[in-house]
């Protein structure tokens, strides 16, 4: 089994018929169905079922998928990081961000990295901090920006300051003072967060969601209060919505610049990391 083998497995998976994935990897389809065969009696599985229509991924097919997806990402941050290391601030610099840190970065810092660095050219991922911290542990993301709690077992941490929470509060639901509400004055609305948040609340919320963005759309839209923290309002629109700093201290966050502690940064990497500083 062989990088190549499972490139073509992976572009068939992912197009559904191996007719489809030969004109995307520009071969013809007799030498991509012969790669096919081989990998299947080199594994001695079944990895698609063929039908009329296109293939689809059998059990065992569907686990090769997701390795071979992960194995391929990792051979090409590979290439990228010993290219970067030979070149200097040149090639490829993979960053993960997560999506409650996106008031945070991307922004003027990587910009300003962008015009020192003219040669860079730079991929930036989103998703869950769990997300995250699985693509900077797979070596797939050299840095990444990841919001707390999260565990920094096996890594260098720069962390930002402390963040509050803000309450982001359609008009009918207006409550507390006029900067600052608590959670003991939220208790007669819905709330809604994204499952992070929630695991810090007292009460289950009304809504959860999978991205700070979407709670503040959940917000704007009358749904309930919404919970985000406050830099995320950058890149928000919370409509007439009100927003009024959540009082309880315990709630707040802090972002964090993290890359794996075992690892030696590449220029690119550590450039970006002095550019980051306490993503202030």
């Amino acid at each position: 089994m062989n990088l190549k083998q499972l490139e073509y497995f992976v572009a068939i998976a992912e197009e559904g018929q191996i007719t489809a994935a030969a004109r995307r990897l520009h071969i013809s389809q007799p030498p991509l169905s012969y790669e096919l065969a081989q990998l299947e009696r080199e594994l001695d599985t079944q990895l698609v079922r063929r039908g009329p229509r296109g293939v689809t991924l059998t059990e065992a097919g569907r686990l090769l998928r997701e390795r071979a997806s992960r194995i391929l990402a990792m051979a090409t941050a590979t290439a990228r990081e010993v290219s970067s290391v030979g070149k200097g601030l040149t090639g490829t610099l993979c960053v993960a961000i997560c999506d409650s840190a996106a008031g945070l970065a991307p922004g003027a810092r990587l910009a300003e990295f962008a015009a020192l660095a003219p040669d860079v050219s730079l991929e930036v991922r989103g998703g869950g901090v769990p997300e995250v911290l699985e693509l900077v542990a797979g070596g797939i993301a050299e840095v990444g920006i990841v919001r707390t709690p999260f565990s920094s077992q096996g890594l260098r941490c720069r962390y930002a300051p402390a963040e509050p929470l803000v309450a982001v509060m359609p008009p009918a639901m207006e409550r507390g003072g006029e900067l600052e509400v608590s959670l003991s004055e939220l208790a007669d609305v819905p709330l809604v967060c994204d499952r992070r948040t929630a695991s810090l609340l007292p009460g289950a919320p009304f809504c959860l969601t999978d991205d700070d963005r979407a709670t503040c759309s959940c917000s704007a839209a009358g749904l309930g209060v919404g919970l985000v923290p406050r830099s995320l309002l950058a890149v928000c629109d919370t409509g007439d919505c009100f927003i009024k700093t959540l009082t309880e201290k315990d709630l707040e966050t802090r972002a964090a610049v993290i890359w794996k502690a075992d690892r030696a940064l590449s220029p690119l990497a550590e450039r970006t990391v002095a550019l980051l500083g306490e993503l202030a």
